[in-house]
């Protein structure tokens, strides 16, 4: 019976980790279960007043848990005088690195590492539900586990920007979904799981100061044996943060002040051409059509900066379906993302109507009669914004079962 080795990351979390913690102690998996958490922090902030606060924090977290006792810890301390962070190794990607090194010196590749994150609520089955998860299907690499985000219940303006930020998340999710793309995964730091001799073979995480969690699902995407389905959720908390350049802190901190730039509501007709392209593909591979017969092939020959970039995969792969893994390399999750934002740039108007007409499409009998073309803005009540959350939800979850 493989052990999970649940992974946590920890600044200034000493509000929050502890009923984490609690979560996890309720656990009534068979499995045995232990838990590694990273107290971390910039060696500098012992010598930054403003820091201060941060650094109390992280060492009386780290008392609290010398002392705990209702779990199987391993202690990694970065963030005592002289063990902090230096230089550019530094953020929640290092420490996720850390941690993940930590887990495979301990632990028998068939175990599984669960990535959490310190300010995230589990119900007492999700251990075992993710456990499950790799016992029924021994082909799968790793799991983009399903969430939904805790609001507070008394603080109306961090919890509109919670569900704002949401349904970014899920209307993007699920378009990729509905044109299967590979890359349909959302992907959170704290809702991940993969086998540890699958980390251990893509070489374990990047350490980036931000989207760390989106480049690691990504290769696990490549590698294959990614599936979306379980059936329990993670619950983060739906928090403002500077802790990270982009994601769901900052995210939610520039849109409280009204601020929804980086995160828009994409319209569906954004996809189609992806979709397209990806009918295309056996044309594509008999060299029978020209890049231009499709934007999204022709996007993807412009960001090359090569003549031809299918010829050169052409001479390269031995059979079809080798050209689509080729393909599907080149238009990755990133390229997919980008090619959507390019998309909205060229037509910023459909925002507006976006998610009206996305909803009607999805859920005609389920779309509210309230929703009407505009933004999900003021004009809707928190109630509103919580219902249409839902719905995405209930989308992306039967899109996230179909996928596996």
């Amino acid at each position: 019976m493989p052990t999970l080795r649940i992974a946590i990351p920890a600044m200034d979390e000493l509000d929050y980790l502890p009923a984490t913690l609690g979560a996890l102690s309720t656990q009534d998996t068979l499995h045995p279960f232990e838990v590694y958490v990273c107290v971390n922090q910039p060696d500098d902030f012992w010598n930054l007043p403003e820091k201060t606060t941060v650094c109390e924090n992280n060492q009386k977290l780290l008392d609290f848990l010398h002392n705990y006792k209702k779990l199987h810890l391993h202690i990694l301390d970065y963030s005592s005088p002289g063990l902090g962070w230096k230089g550019k190794k530094s953020g929640v990607g290092f420490a996720r690195k850390v941690l993940f090194e930590n887990v495979l010196a301990d632990c028998d590749l068939s175990d599984i590492v669960v990535s959490l994150d310190a300010d995230t609520l589990v119900k007492p089955h999700y251990l075992q539900s993710v456990a499950d998860q790799f016992e029924w299907n021994p082909n799968m690499n790793a799991l983009a586990v399903p969430y939904y985000h805790l609001l507070t219940g008394g603080d109306e303006t961090r919890d509109r920007a919670m569900l704002r930020y949401e349904i970014y998340m899920r209307n993007y999710a699920v378009n990729l979904l509905r044109i299967h793309s590979p890359y349909g995964f959302t992907a959170l730091g704290s809702a991940i799981a993969m086998r540890a001799g699958a980390l251990q073979k893509i070489g374990n995480i990047t350490p980036l100061q931000s989207g760390e969690d989106f480049y690691l699902v990504q290769k696990f995407c490549k590698m294959g044996g990614l599936s979306l389905f379980n059936t329990e959720c993670v619950y983060p908390a739906g928090r403002y943060s500077e802790r990270v350049p982009f994601g769901t802190g900052p995210a939610m901190r520039t849109g409280a002040n009204g601020v929804w730039d980086s995160y828009p509501i994409y319209h569906h007709s954004f996809f189609n051409p992806i979709r397209e392209a990806y009918g295309k593909l056996k044309n594509l591979y008999e060299n029978l059509i020209s890049v231009d017969e499709n934007d999204f092939l022709r996007f993807l020959q412009k960001d090359s900066n090569k003549p031809d970039i299918w010829q050169e995969i052409r001479k390269n792969v031995s059979d079809y379906p080798h050209f689509v893994k080729a393909f599907h390399q080149k238009a990755d999750g990133l390229r997919i993302l980008q090619y959507v934002r390019e998309k909205h740039r060229q037509n910023p108007e459909k925002e507006i109507i976006a998610l009206y007409d996305n909803l009607r499409l999805w859920m005609p009998e389920k779309c509210p009669s309230w929703i009407k073309p505009s933004l999900p803005g003021p004009q809707y009540t928190l109630k509103d914004l919580n219902t249409i959350r839902n719905l995405l939800f209930y989308e992306e979850t039967q899109l996230r079962h179909d996928y596996g």
